[in-house]
């Protein structure tokens, strides 16, 4: 088959005017699947205090965290358990390095986001909330 010089013109102006037509769309990742992430089972600390919030253990207070810091843990949700004393939490960092002391506390079960099933940790946090699910459960991280 033989293409015009005109036809070809087409095409070459076509891509460069219109690259989305030539590339497909990529899905974009879901923010929730970024960043290294721990999900576990931690007590409930804090006084209730703004200068001591009540919040799971290992999570700093809001006032300790650096805004634009991408060192420690940068967010962190969690749920409170039916009895009100342990945090149901998924701890978001940039770094492995940030979940050590969560890790090295041996009474704290914790699950790393693609080395453990979902279904083992939904099974772990449903021991402490009866009604836990994560379709409504994850920080999103830009």
């Amino acid at each position: 088959m033989n293409f015009s010089l005109q036809s070809k013109l087409l095409v070459f102006c076509t891509v460069l005017l219109h690259p989305d037509a030539v590339l497909f769309a990529q899905q974009k990742v879901d923010t929730r699947h970024t960043y290294e992430r721990l999900y576990c089972v931690v007590p409930v600390i804090g006084k209730g205090t703004l200068e001591d919030p009540k919040r799971p253990m290992f999570a700093p207070a809001p006032l300790s965290m650096k805004p634009g810091s991408r060192t420690g843990i940068l967010a962190y949700q969690f749920e409170t358990s039916d009895d009100g004393k342990m945090a149901l939490v998924e701890f978001v960092a940039a770094d492995r390095a940030a979940f050590a002391p969560i890790l090295a506390d041996r009474s704290v079960k914790a699950f790393r986001k693609g080395e453990h099933k979902t279904a083992d940790v939904e099974t772990e946090f449903k021991q402490h909330k009866k009604n836990f699910s994560f379709e409504h459960f994850g920080v999103r991280m830009p």
